[in-house]
This record gives C-alpha cells, structure tokens and sequence, in this order.
C-alpha cells in the first residue's frame, strides 16, 4: 500500500513539474514575443547574405559555363521560400499581435503565442539552412557536349552529293582498300568533296595524320614532297629526290593509319617516286585520289575503288535541276523568286549544265545586277562557245567565259588572264613584277600605286570566284578549270603557250603558231633552240631544276617586244644578249657569269636576281636608271656592289637585299669596296626595304628611314635564332614593317632614323641590350607602340624594367599586341618602373596589351618572382575577388625563372579562357600557380594549381624542373592524405579536352592520375572520358604509379595513343587492368631505364585460374629498354594479341623471355611467334632471341633487320637446317635494310654459300655500328647491287672498307657515311688482280668521311675516280689524311653546286684535292676534334705547352684523355676551362709532374670570375672524371674561389699518393702557395664546402696514402644551409687502401644534409678508420643494398650520438633494402 501511495505521489509530482513548465514555457512565448521575432528576422538577415554570396559563385560558375549541383538549386528555392513566404507569413502574425483585446485595454495573448511559436519554428528551419549552405564548392565542370561542325561554305549537303560522299567514306572505312579514286569532269566538285571528306575523317578521327597534296598536270615530285611534308612538319636534309622519297616514306610509315589525298592528277604518278609507301604491306596508308581522266585512275594507278562522278554507272556527276536551282538561289538570294527575274534566273541556271563551280562564278557574277544584264547574259549564254576546248562542256566554257566579260575593266581582265599562267599559290609580289613589266595598269605609275591597285583587282576577281585564297595572305591560287578557260580565252586573241611538264621542242607548236606567240610559259625543258622566232613575244618563263642549261647568244634576237622575262634554273655564265624593250627581269637559281649586258636594258624597271651565286653587282647596273624594284634576296655570295651604283637608281621604291650583304662604312675614297647606306639617302623614292645592318655605326647621322611605308630591317650582328631558329620568314613577312635591332646602347641614344622606324613598327625584336637598365623611356617612346603587333624582347644582362615609370604611364597602350616574349633578361624587375624592390608586372601594366594578347613568353629571367604583383589597391577595391581576364591567350610558356614564385598573388583569380598550351619548366622555386606566401595550410602548401586559376579549353600541359611542386593540382576531397598527384578525380572532368601531357624532372612527383579515392563514390559522381592521347613521363625517380587501381567503369583512357615513359626508376607497374584492357587505340608505346617488374598489374576482381585477355589492335610501334627488373607483361595467365605490331625493338630486358610459341603461351612469354613474326616490318634482336631467325620464313613482311649485341662470327652461323633447302630459301623474305649494332666477334659480313645471298638480295641499306672485329665489307655482286646506303660507325678493327674490284658493284650506291673507325687507313684498297684503272660510283651524291684518325687518302691507288653525281661531300676530323686520291678525280657537280666540302666552318680551294692538301697542312682536322686522345697525337703536347686554343676548338671537346706526360705541372688553366662547354669525359692516367688538372692562371682570370658568389661553376656537362697514377697530384683544382661542375656524375681518383683534398683555395691577396679553407681541426678533407657536385652519384678512391677525411659535414663558425654540401644523390662509395683515413663522414650531421640515397659502400684495407657512419646519417640510409667493410680498423659501424639523454633510449636502425653484408678482418670491431 505504501509502494501504491508513494508511485501516485510520484506521478502527481511529475506531471503538475511537467505541466508547470509547459505553462512557463507558453507564458515566456507571450511574454518575449518581440525576442523571438528579432532573432528570427536577424537569421533571416544572415540567410540573405549567405544567399548573396552563393548566389555570386552560381553567377561566376555559370559565367564560367559550369553546371551547379542540384542540392545548391534546392537550397537556393528553399532559402526564397524562407525568405518571401515564412517571413510575410510572420510578419502578418506580429501585425495580428499589436492589436489588443478587451477595447484595447489587454494584449492579445493568443497572437503573441502564435507569433512566437512560429519565429521560433521559423528560426530553427533558418539554422538548418545556414548549416546546409556551407558549400564547398557550387559547380562542376560537366562532360563537354561534341560540337556538331558546320560544313565549309563551298560544300553543298546535296542528295547526290551524300550519296558519293557516303560510298567515299566507305572506301576509307575499309581496311581491305588503300587506293581509292574520285573521277569527274572539270568543276564537278570533286575538290571540293575529298575536302569534306578530309574533315569528316578528322572529326571521326579515323586516321591518325591526313595530308594532302594537289598534283595538277605538271606533277613535280619536289613539290608533292614539299606539300606532304609540310603537313608532317618534316624538314628535308636530303637533296637528292630519292633520299627526299626515302625520307618521305619512311615519315610517313611511322603513321600507324593515314589518308594521303592526291588531288587533280592528270597523268600516271609513281608513288613510290614520290615517296608514298604502296604494297599489302602498307595497310596503314590509304590513298585518295582525284582526276579528270577515269583510265588515270583505273590503270595507271590501279585504284581498287573508283568512285565515278559523272560516269553511265553511277550517273550523279552533275547537280540535279532541282538541287542545282536550289544552289544558284542560294547564292542570289531567296527575294528572286518573288521577282521578274525568276523566269529568266531559272533559265540562266539550267545553263550551267548543274556543274558546282559554274553555277557559284555566274551567280556571284549576277548577284544584285538589274533585270537588262540578266537579259544580256541569257543571250550570250543561249551561244555555247564553238572552241573545241578538251574536257571542258560547252555550257560551262560559256559560263566562264561570260563571266570574264562581266569583269568590270580591261585591268581585271588582263589581271585574271595572267593569273592563269602562273600555276599554284603564286606569289603576289612575283604577280605585282609581271603585272608591272606588262603595263597592265594605266593612270598608275609607282610601285605602290601598283600593288594598290593589283589587291584591289585580286580581291575583286577573289569576289567573283575567279582567284582563290593562296596558303597564306602573300599568295592567291586559281581552280585548274577557271585556268585552263582562261588560257583558252586568252589564246583567241593572241596565241599563249603553257606547258609545265618536263618536255623537248617536240611538243612546242609549229613555227607558224609560235611567231604569233604572246605569252609562253615552259618549265622542266630539256633543250632550246639556236634562236627563239617570237617577234610578238611579250612575256617568257623558262625554268629547269639544275643549272645546267646554257642559253644560246642569240636565241632572244627575235624577240624585240619582249617585255616580261623570267629565267629559273639556267645558266648565263656567257655573255647573252637581251631584247632591249624589257621592263622585268627575273633570274633565280641561276649561274650567273659576268652580267655587264643587263646594264644595257634602259627600260628595266623590275630586277630580280634571287637564289643565284654571283658574287658582285656589275657597274654597268648604275645604268638602270628607270629601275623600281631591285630584290637580291638569298643571294648568299653577294659581297660587293661597287660604290655609286645604288645613287643611279633615282627611280626606285623598293629594294631588297640579301642578309649576308655587308654595307660599306661610307665616305667617297676610291678604296671603298661596296656601296654605303648613305647612297640610299639620296633615293627619294624608295618606300620599301629589306637589308640587315651589320653594325648601327654606319648608319650615317642624318639618315632618314621616315619615308619607309614597308620595310624588313635587322640592325646588328646576326645570330643563330635570327636567321635560322625563331625567324620563320614566312610569318615575318606577314607584317608591313618589321625592325630587329640588337641594342648595344640606350634607344634615347639611337640615330632618330632607328627611332623612325621603333616608332612605326608592327613587329620589333630587340636583342643584345647591353649596359641599360630602363629600356624605354615613356618621354621618348611616347605614343611608339600604337601599331605594335609583336615585342620580343631578349639577352639583356642589365634590363631591370621596360618601361620607366612616370604619370603617364597609363597613356602607353600596346592596343594591338599579340605577342609578347620577354627572354635572357636576368635582372628584370618588372615591366614599368614604380615601387622598389618590386620583381612582377602589376594588374594595371597587364592591362596595357592584355585585350588582343594571344602569346605570352618569359623566360630566363632570374629576378622575376611574380609575373603579376600584389597591388594592395586593388586588393582592398575589390576584397579578394579581384579577377583578371586573359580573353584571348592562347600560349603560356614560364621558364627558366628561378625565382619565380608564382603567376600571381591568392588575392586575384586569374581566368586564361583560351589557353590551349601551357608550358613551366625550370622554374624551381615555383610551389603553387597561384601563391599565398603566408598559408600555413599543410594541404595546400607546395599544390601548383588550384581553384584560383581557370583553364576551361586546355589541351597540352608541359611540366618540367619544378622540384618544390609537391603536388600538380590540389583535391578537396583528400583533407586526410597527402599523395602527390597530378590529377586528382574531379579534375579528370574539367580536363576532358586535354591531350598531351609532358611531365620531366619533377624529383617530388609520385602519382600522375589519382583515380581511387577512399569513402567517395565516384562511380556515381565522376563518369568521364579522357580525351588524353599523348603521355610523356621522363626522369621521375620517385613516381610510384601512372595511374592508381580504381573501380572500373569511372574513367575511361580509351584514346591514348602514345605513352612514352622514361627513367622512372621507382615505377613497378604501368597500366592498372581495367585501363589496360581498354587501350584500343594505343598506337605507340616506349619504356626506357625503368623499375618496372610488369607492364599490366593483376586483376584483382579474377582467380589466378582465370585467363585473361589484352588485345593492342592498334600497337604498332614497341620498344622496350634496359628495363632489369621487367619479368613478365601480366603477372597471372594471360594472352595477348598485337594484330598490327610493325616495329619492335627490345633491349636489356633479361628477365623477361620475348618470344614463345603459342603451346606454351600462357604466362612464359611477350610474344607468339606464330602471331607476331609474320606481321613484323623492323625488329631489333638482341643475343638470345636471335635464335629465331632460324625461322626466318616466318618473317613474311620484314623489311628491317637489326642486331644488336650478340657473339656469332658470321651471319650465316644462325641459319637453319631449313636453310639448306634450296627450295625453302626462296620463301625467305628479302630485307631492305639490315643494321648490325655491336656484333663485336664478326668478321667478315659476306661468306661463299651463305643464306644471305638469297636474304639480302634486294638489300638497299647496310648500317654497320660498333662491329669491332669487322675487316672490311667483302661485299659480293648479291649483296651490293642494289645498295643505295652504306653506313659505317665505330668498327675500330677496319683497315679499308672495299677493294677497288668490288667496289665497282655499287652501282646504286646514293649515301656513303664512314665515321670514327680508329684505324681505317682508306676507303677503297687496291685489289691484285684488278686490271682496271678507273672506279665510278654513279649515282653516289653524298659523301661523309668523319673523325677517321688513321686515314690517309680515299684511295691509295692509281686510279681515275669519277663521281658523275656527287652533290655533298664532307670531310672532317681526319687528320692524317694528305690527299684525296692518287690518280684522277672528276667531280662535274661538286664544281658547280653551293654543296661544297666542309671542316670545321667549311673550306673550298677550288676543287677536292687542293682544298684536302690544305687542310691537311694547316692542321684544321684539330679544331673540329671531340675526342682528344694525346696518346694518338704526340705531337699536340707541344702545341699544348704553348697555346692550344689556337690550334684546338674548345668548344666541341667532349672526351678528353692525357696519358704518359711527364711535361705538364697542369692542363687546364680557368680561362680555358670555361671554353670546354661540352666537355662530357675526362681521363688523366700516368702523368708524373701534373699537381692540378685546373689552376687558376693566365691573363683572363680576373675577367672570368669578376662575379661575387663563391663558387665557380665550369664544366657544365662534365659527367666523369678519371684520375690515376698522378703521384704529385695534390688537388684536382686550385684557385680562389670553389668549385661547382653541375651534371658530374662519377669520379675516380687512383695512385695519387700526395692527393689530400680535390679542390684547394688561396687568398686572392697572399701566396698562391698559402692554402687555407680545406682543413677542420687540422684534417684534410677531399670534399669540403668549396665543391658543389649536385648529380653526384659515384665516388671511387684508392691508394691514395695521405687522404684523411672524405666528407666534411660540420664546419665551424658556418651555417651549414649556406655551404655547398652536393652529396646528396650519392649512391655507391668505394675505399680502398687508404692508409690515413680517419673519417668518411666527419662528426655527425647536420639534418640538412641526407645521404638517403646511398645504396651501396665498400670500405677496404683503411686501418685509421675507427667510425664509419655518423650516427644521423645511419638513421636515414633506408636504400642501402650493399656494405662491405673489410681489413679495416673500424671499432663501430655506426658512431654513438651527441644527444643528451640519448642513452635512455633503444635506437633503432631500419635497413630495409640491405640484401648483401660482409663484415671481414675487423679485429677492432666490438659489438
């Protein structure tokens, strides 16, 4: 009962507490009703502004085209909703609670409760609200949709043009077609076609390259080559045409797939002429092919599929009516059909005959003219011309032709039909010469008035569809049916005669016809008539390749109104006589004797003498006094003009000078040898010019360059980028006026005629700024820069700014800038002077030339640290969201900034909309993009890209040399882990348009593509596909993963087509499975000097039992290289299949067996041989796989061949029993190339009987490298007969190279390279029983005879040598060499061709044997050495001992060996030390009295070291050094100052007894003799702080008696981070017998110095050794591998620590790499 009692009370008590309070609470909602409400509203407030600022990154984020995230939408709506409807709704009810009950007498309690019950409700939905709205982030960057591209304006998407533009497509499509033909009447469309079709093919990306080449009627294979190889950004080195083919087939075979598109082909094309590889071999080219001619097609070039356009079989070859009315309406616009011309425009339509191009030239022609010349044209066009006109229709001849007469004048008319002579992409300067010659222009009479007039004229006729664009804006082209309608039209009148092809008088027209000639235009002719019978001849071209064609005397005697006259490739050396009526004269590539006779063309207006040899200007030119133009361009030999000349020519507006022309200095003295520019001051007339100015000093003071309207002008000396490297000519002369000055002075000291042309230039390079600090000064550049389109500057030691800050500096504008290079300028501050110690270009700067700037450079540049300042004002104006545009920049490229700390400050976001290319290399302080020098944030710190900085269309990243760049890009989602990647998940989206990545040299990097990312589902949330099709990764020594495991199915790599991984020693696996298995288009792939055990990883999500299957459809280039740790491709079973495998190359890859048969498949091999050997073209084998040649018919397709290291004696010793089948060796493929590489035991390449006979039958390439036992060639008939390239390297055993008897067999031989073959003594030996006495290599051109030390003549014997072809001969480094040859040489083409015999700089004494004599006796072969061995030439130590400078070219040294002098106490003293630039080795053996192989002495010390560090660096590629048995060596260098050598790798020092130390310093103001610097605690040391060895990786000492100490590490009174301690990538350490040796490693040290690197020490016989490691040092050896210590007097391994308290404390060591220990003969030892 009393439990009943005591639970009720219990309960009563509880529920009056509870009720109590509920009413508390209720009451306190009445009660504070207006709290509850402030708060509320003040939430509400705080809601808004946390919308606001959402709402601000949704805006910026949309701006920036991304999507935002669905729950950011939701917020937003749910925020509105709070903000317009919660709040009316409380407000309503606060309204309600004002009012009061009982006549106003009490307040509504029921209002006030319902008041604050809802702002409380209210304000607690507003806090979630607020906590939901803290977003990270916005937006994402979503997969980009294709862009759908727009077809070109000429191509019609007509049905009948679908339809065979679907059939073409097939064709390409089709793997079984490599020749495919497109055939169809003149101006059917065919071009037109094959072009969509090319861009079709690009956007489907079915082929990898698509080039293309119009062949026209007079197919020059030159220039085939030159357009093909053009878009294959090739360059030829070869002159001949089948070196040029060769080198064309073998670029283009490196294509895996291409499309080659031949357009207009008139007659039979040999491909293989041209150089387009053609055979079932060739699956990977497939070649497109145009004509009019349909048996062009089928049987002279044997396409396999025809597509007829035109043709009774597939009868869709013009426009249908209603299509072609359609395309004719188009063009006229849609209002004709509601006018009264329809009836008429319909019929005037159908009058095309439904050709493409006659309907766009008549209806451009009729396009907005009245009704009367629509009638007119109607009527004309009702009378098809009767001209029997070959392959053209009547209609559309008409059509052409009406067109011509609409031509608004007799100008654009004459204009046009000259046009139609000239060919191709035609120059219109070259149209400007003719035009001007013909007088085709009247009421005009200067040259600019001229070329005025002809751009308006070409534009007109560009208008009408008569003129085509040309590759750039300097030519025009013309279609070949316009051409040959114009041809025919012109011919009516007066006859015109064009033949382009090669040909002989046989095809020129019969006499009759050519006296009526006006016009005749006759390239590739082979003869010439005695006398050319033209009387009405007005215009003559004439042209050949060579220069061979002599001119008759009189062969223009008959041509007395002649007034255009161009002549290519002939020979004028004879005095000729020309009709006196020329106004233009061309002469290129012409040899050119004495042109005295050109002086007598009195009304010579236009001369152009180009690309000729003549070597001076005759006088008689000074009587050209109605002279206009004078171009002298690429003239290389032109060195004279004689004075006085260049004043006769009172009339000329445009001179053009040849770069190598050197100006006289001035004056009148008769001793002057060439004109001055000061006769140019007397030209009133002259406009336009193009010279380079040697020297700024002469030009004369009041000179004046301000009537110049065009001009190309260099002031200075000529350098390497200006003529050959950056300078590209074709995009310079795209500018009116360009001025490159190499600036030795301050611009405010220039003549004010410089300044003339500073001031009105579109492009201006300055160079070479010496002694200036301020390059410009705004008072004197004041509005310069208005038409400024490029600035470059470069090499300015002392330029702090480029403009000089003042109050109007924001009046300097750069409004048309596109480029911007600022280069080599050290100390550069930043762009205008302002704030001190500023080192950035400021946001207001970049605003000056930042609205048009599409390319931005800086490099070199040490002192930058920004390359846009923190500008507080802007900082404070606009809080941390200052944002800055790059609109159009589409190249960034950072480099060789030192300093560089980032593009800008965190207080600016810095958006590159367009950029395409980013490049950042060497810049190694560089951490982050954009920096914030004040974070603290660990995760953040060292990440180079981040959210700061927007790339929306970037497609190639470079990367290179940044050492503190932990990370590439930073991801929020990795607040936990600190892996340094490049590209985190999210930036895999926002990257999808990249496709090339290059990263190099980034020593932190350990990750590229981090694609698993732990507690993310980012199967949901991240599903992209990489557009990435090119990876390079090169020297990452800490680069554990490419691409980390990731679930499949997130990001796809489908696209890659090559990867190119070299010098990542700590990779162990490549490609993940599950991106392996989708490599479908990988084309190419490199692995080089890698860790790698396994190209794949293994499958994780399969059983070991499962087979696994990795298809490379696509692979078609492998190689594999010194890869030690390479066991196998997947590590499980699995097949591979490699369909398309071409070219193989494996090397160094012990581990791993290559090939295997397909029984025994699974996990054994790399490849089947069953599968892969019959498809390859080129393979290199090395030792143990050569073996399967046994199985050579096998090799169905190869055409290469290389060995390389293996130790067969002859080639036939691998042939198998199969060989002996006679039968069987005809199955044997023959190669075409074969390359032995370090076959070191063969000896002879030829045996009697061997299968090689039948293998290398049709052998055109023999490559022998490194063969050191070979003899000599002992070619057989078989194996030469067909050789066109023979290439000897290194076979140090070879006395000559052929007897004289076999050496006939080369018959086809082209290129002959012998080089560096120690003991060839000549090329071709006699032979005994040879009873001939003349030897001729027909059809050798070049010739290479290089660093051949015991040659002593090409051949010995008596014999006539004739070289009917040879174009190149050179001859260098054969120092022995007195003559060429004993009996006749005959060399027809060397006598006449620039190609001359080089050494050194090059040298010509008239013929081969004067100039080898010569040589031989000034000794020039030494100045071109690379290897200097004394011990081969004695007779150098005495040049040595006085001045080997002047004998030898430093500069090009990189070995050098002295070995058994007892003369020299040094080698090297500093001066010549700083030359040895590209010394790479070098060996010092037995040299009794050296003491230093450098000291500091000679007379251009001071001048060498005059900077203030306190290290000299020399030797910047140095990478070993070898010293033994030098007993009175005490140091290796002695000066003032330490030594820093960058790139050395290895050093030995052996038997130097006295050696104590490698570099030793003496005080600049005592004794040379007082050392000092090089001792702590009285101990010499061999490394202390005055070297600097940063790439050291090898150190080897022995018996060196008085060594003490190795590695100072703890010196006194310095800080240690000051001192230059490079030990840092040590890897291997060897001692012995070093019987003074106290310490390797002195004291303990300093924690900034690791030797983390060390992975092997051997120390042996040093009995004063009693410590080995100090003991820090032994804490951080985690990549030790080897220790020996043996015979030595060490107590302990390891030192005991210096730490109080330390003993307290079990020390561990951790050697977890330690595979090998030998501790022997240590009776010290305790333990």
């Amino acid at each position: 009962m009393e439990i009943t009692m005591g639970s009720a009370s219990n309960l009563v008590t509880g529920v009056v507490g509870y009720l109590f309070q509920k009413l508390k609470r209720n009451f306190s909602y009445v009660c504070h009703h207006r709290t509850m409400v402030l708060d509320f509203e003040n939430k509400v407030d705080m809601l808004k502004d946390r919308r606001d600022r959402v709402l601000l990154n949704v805006d910026a984020a949309q701006k920036n085209g991304e999507t935002i995230y669905p729950d950011v939408k939701n917020w937003l709506m749910k925020v509105e909703d709070m903000i317009i409807s919660e709040l009316s709704k409380v407000k309503g009810l606060e309204d309600e609670a004002k009012n009061k009950c009982f006549i106003g007498l009490c307040p509504n309690v029921k209002a006030r409760y319902q008041l604050s019950k809802k702002a409380e409700e209210d304000a607690a939905a507003v806090d979630e609200l607020l906590q939901q709205g803290e977003f990270d982030e916005v937006s994402y960057r979503d997969v980009p949709q294709p862009i759908l591209f727009v077809s070109p304006k000429d191509f019609e998407d007509f049905d009948s043009r679908r339809l065979m533009f679907n059939k073409i497509m097939e064709a390409v499509k089709d793997h079984n077609v490599n020749i495919i033909g497109v055939h169809g009447m003149p101006g059917v469309g065919k071009t037109t076609l094959v072009k969509e079709v090319v861009r079709q093919v690009k956007e489907d990306k079915l082929f990898d390259s698509v080039v293309m080449a119009v062949v026209t009627h007079t197919p020059g294979v030159q220039k085939i080559q030159d357009q093909i190889a053009d878009m294959l950004g090739l360059k030829f080195e070869e002159q001949s045409m089948t070196g040029r083919a060769s080198r064309l087939c073998e670029r283009l075979k490196k294509e895996k797939k291409i499309l080659v598109v031949l357009d207009d082909i008139w007659a039979k094309l040999d491909l293989m002429e041209v150089g387009i590889p053609l055979g079932d071999e060739d699956q990977g080219c497939t070649i497109l092919l145009t004509s009019r001619d349909l048996n062009v097609l089928k049987k002279d070039m044997d396409a396999k599929n025809v597509v007829l356009i035109g043709s009774e079989s597939f009868p869709i070859g013009v426009l249908e009516q209603e299509e072609a009315w359609h395309f004719f309406k188009k063009i006229i616009g849609d209002g004709v059909e509601s006018s009264d011309l329809l009836p008429i425009a319909t019929e005037v339509a159908k009058k095309c005959g439904g050709l493409p191009i006659a309907i766009r030239t008549l209806a451009t022609s009729l396009r907005n003219e009245p009704p009367f010349v629509w009638e007119d044209a109607l009527r004309q066009l009702s009378k098809p011309s009767s001209s029997n006109f070959a392959g053209v229709p009547a209609t559309v001849y008409s059509t052409i032709e009406w067109s011509y007469d609409r031509l608004q004048s007799e100008d654009h008319k004459q204009t046009f039909l000259l046009c139609s002579l000239l060919g191709h992409n035609v120059l219109l300067d070259s149209l400007l010469a003719f035009a001007m010659g013909l007088g085709l222009f009247h009421g005009v009479s200067t040259i600019k008035e001229t070329r005025n007039k002809l751009l308006t004229v070409v534009s007109d006729l560009k208008a009408s569809c008569l003129l085509l664009d040309g590759n750039t804006n300097l030519h025009f082209d013309m279609h070949d049916l316009i051409s040959d309608v114009a041809v025919s039209i012109a011919s009516k009148g007066k006859p015109v005669f064009v033949l382009r092809r090669k040909h002989d008088l046989n095809d020129w027209p019969d006499d009759e016809t050519m006296k009526e000639c006006d016009k005749i235009l006759c390239g590739g002719i082979s003869e010439l008539p005695d006398q050319l019978n033209c009387p009405k001849l007005t215009f003559l071209s004439m042209g050949r390749k060579d220069p061979w064609m002599k001119i008759p005397t009189n062969f223009f005697k008959e041509t007395k109104y002649l007034k255009v006259l161009i002549l290519s490739g002939m020979n004028l050396a004879s005095s000729i006589s020309l009709p006196g009526s020329l106004r233009a004269l061309c002469l290129s590539n012409c040899v050119l004797g004495d042109i005295a006779f050109v002086g007598e063309l009195k009304n010579l207006e236009i001369l152009k003498i180009t690309r000729s040899d003549i070597e001076m200007l005759p006088k008689e030119i000074g009587q050209l006094t109605k002279l206009k133009l004078l171009d002298l361009r690429y003239c290389s030999k032109l060195r004279r003009i004689p004075p006085g000349v260049l004043c006769e020519f009172s009339r000329l507006e445009e001179l053009y000078m040849d770069k190598s022309y050197e100006w006289g200095a001035g004056g009148h003295s008769s001793l002057q040898s060439s004109s001055s520019l000061a006769e140019l001051n007397v030209l009133s007339c002259l406009t336009a010019l193009e010279t380079h100015i040697p020297n700024a000093k002469i030009i004369p003071e009041d000179f004046s360059f301000e009537k110049l309207q065009r001009y190309i002008i260099f002031i200075g000396e000529a350098s390497d980028w200006y003529w050959n490297g950056d300078w590209k000519w074709g995009w310079v002369r795209e500018y009116s006026r360009t001025l490159k000055v190499n600036l030795q002075t301050s611009i405010r000291f220039l003549n004010n005629g410089v300044k003339v042309l500073l001031k009105k230039a579109e492009n201006l390079y300055i160079d070479e700024v010496k002694d200036v600090e301020i390059l410009l000064h705004e008072s004197e550049v004041g509005n310069y820069f208005q038409q400024l389109k490029n600035l470059h500057i470069q090499n300015g030691e002392k330029v702090q700014y480029i403009l000089k800050y003042s109050a109007g500096v924001q009046k300097i504008e750069f409004l048309q800038l596109e480029s911007l290079t600022l280069q080599g300028l050290p100390n550069l501050i930043g762009f205008c002077s302002k704030k001190e110690g500023s080192t950035s270009i400021s946001p207001q700067e970049i605003a000056l030339f930042k609205q048009k700037l599409k390319c931005l450079e800086i490099s070199e540049c040490k002192c930058i640290q920004e390359i846009i300042s923190t500008d507080k004002i802007i900082q404070e104006t606009f809080k941390n969201r200052a944002l800055i545009r790059f609109p159009r920049l589409n190249f960034l490229k950072l480099k060789g900034l030192p300093k560089l700390i980032g593009f800008c400050h965190e207080d600016y976001t810095v958006e590159f909309s367009t950029l395409t290319i980013l490049e950042i290399e060497n810049c190694p302080e560089l951490k982050e993009f954009i920096h914030n020098s004040t974070s603290k944030d660990i995760h953040t710190h060292g990440v180079l890209l981040n959210y700061k900085v927007a790339f929306p269309n970037l497609e190639e990243i470079t990367i290179s040399h940044l050492r503190n760049a932990k990370r590439i890009w930073y991801s929020q989602f990795h607040m936990n882990s600190f892996h340094m990647n490049i590209f985190p998940p999210f930036l895999l989206g926002v990257f999808q348009r990249l496709e090339k990545l290059i990263v190099a040299d980034c020593a932190s990097l350990e990750e590229v593509f981090q694609i698993q990312v732990q507690g993310l589902d980012i199967e949901e949330t991240y599903v992209v596909s990489s557009q990435l099709r090119e990876v390079n990764l090169v020297r990452l020594p800490k680069l554990k993963h490419v691409w980390t495991k990731y679930r499949e199915g997130n990001i796809s790599f489908e696209n890659l087509q090559i990867v190119f991984i070299l010098e990542c020693w700590s990779l162990k696996s490549l490609f993940p499975f599950s991106i392996a298995k989708d490599l479908q288009q990988l084309e190419r792939l490199g692995i080089g000097e890698c860790g790698l055990e396994e190209i794949v990883s293994k499958n994780v999500e399969v059983s070991d039992e499962q087979e696994i299957w990795l298809a490379f459809n696509q692979l078609f280039f492998l190689v594999l290289g010194n890869l030690p740790y390479l066991t196998c491709f997947y590590p499980g079973m699995h097949r591979t299949t490699w369909p398309t495998l071409k070219k193989l190359r494996i090397y160094n890859c012990r581990r791993i067996k290559i090939f295997g048969h397909e029984e025994s498949q699974i996990g054994q091999s790399l490849f089947l041989i069953e599968k892969v050997i019959p498809q390859l073209e080129e393979v290199s084998l090395r030792l143990g796989d050569i073996a399967m040649i046994s199985d050579a018919q096998r090799f169905y397709n190869l055409e290469g061949l290389e060995v390389v290291s293996c130790n067969f004696k002859e080639l036939a010793s691998f042939k198998s029993d199969a060989c002996e089948d006679k039968d069987m060796i005809i199955t044997i493929p023959k190669i075409k190339k074969l390359k032995l590489n370090a076959v070191n035991n063969i000896r002879h390449i030829w045996k009697q009987g061997s299968p090689l006979d039948h293998i290398c039958a049709s052998l055109e390439c023999l490559e022998l490298w490194q063969c050191r036992n070979l003899n000599n060639l002992g070619l057989e008939l078989s194996f030469s007969e067909n050789l066109t390239t023979l290439d000897v390297f290194k076979c140090n055993k070879m006395l000559e190279l052929i007897t004289s008897s076999k050496a006939r067999s080369l018959v086809c031989l082209v290129t002959m390279r012998i080089r560096e073959c120690e003991m060839m003594r000549e090329i071709i030996a006699s032979d005994e029983n040879d009873t001939s006495y003349e030897i001729v290599f027909r059809a050798l051109k070049h010739l290479e005879l290089h660093c051949l030390e015991s040659l002593t003549s090409f051949c010995s014997g008596n014999y006539t040598l004739r070289f009917p072809s040879l174009e190149e001969l050179t001859l260098s480094q054969c120092l022995k060499m007195k003559n060429f040859n004993q009996g006749e040489l005959i060399t027809p083409k060397l006598h006449n061709r620039r190609s001359t015999i080089t050494d050194f700089k090059g040298r010509w004494d008239g013929d081969i044997k004067a100039t080898v004599e010569q040589l031989y006796k000034e000794k020039v072969g030494y100045r071109g050495l690379q290897h200097l061995k004394f011990s081969k030439f004695p007779e150098l130590i005495d040049i040595w001992s006085r001045n080997p400078q002047e004998m030898l070219d430093f500069t090009i040294l990189k070995f050098v060996e002295v070995c058994d002098s007892n003369n020299l106490r040094y080698i090297f003293n500093l001066s010549m030390a700083f030359s040895l630039g590209q010394l790479r080795q070098m060996e010092i053996k037995r040299c009794g009295n050296l003491e230093q192989v450098i000291k500091e002495e000679g007379p251009m010390v001071k001048e060498a070291i005059t900077d203030s560090s306190k290290i000299i660096s020399i030797f910047p590629c140095l990478r070993s050094v070898t010293v033994e048995s030098c007993p009175d060596m005490t140091s290796f260098y002695m000066g003032s100052k330490g030594l820093e050598c960058p790139s050395l790798v290895e050093i030995k020092v052996i038997g130097c007894s006295n050696m104590t130390t490698f570099v030793s310093t003496f005080s600049k103001d005592e004794d040379k003799e007082a050392i000092i610097g090089d001792e702590v605690d009285n101990v010499a040391t061999f490394f202390s702080d005055k070297v600097a060895f940063p790439k050291l990786e090898k150190l080897t000492i022995i018996d060196c008696a008085s060594l003490e100490e190795v590695f100072q590490l703890q010196i006194q009174g310095l800080d240690i981070e000051e001192a230059c301690i490079v030990t840092s990538k040590l890897r291997q350490v060897k001692l012995f017998r070093l019987q003074k040796l106290k310490h390797v490693w002195n004291k303990d040290t300093n924690k900034n110095i690791s030797f983390e690197n060390l992975q092997e020490v051997h120390v042996q016989e040093c009995w004063s050794l009693k410590t080995l490691f100090p003991f820090s040092m032994a804490r951080d050896l985690q990549q030790l591998k080897s220790l020996i210590v043996d015979s030595c007097g060490v107590e302990e391994i390891v030192s005991k620590t210096t730490v109080e308290g330390s003993d307290q404390h079990e020390t561990l060591f951790e050697f977890n790499q330690l595979s090998f220990l030998a501790l022997w003969a240590l009776p010290s030892l305790t333990i």
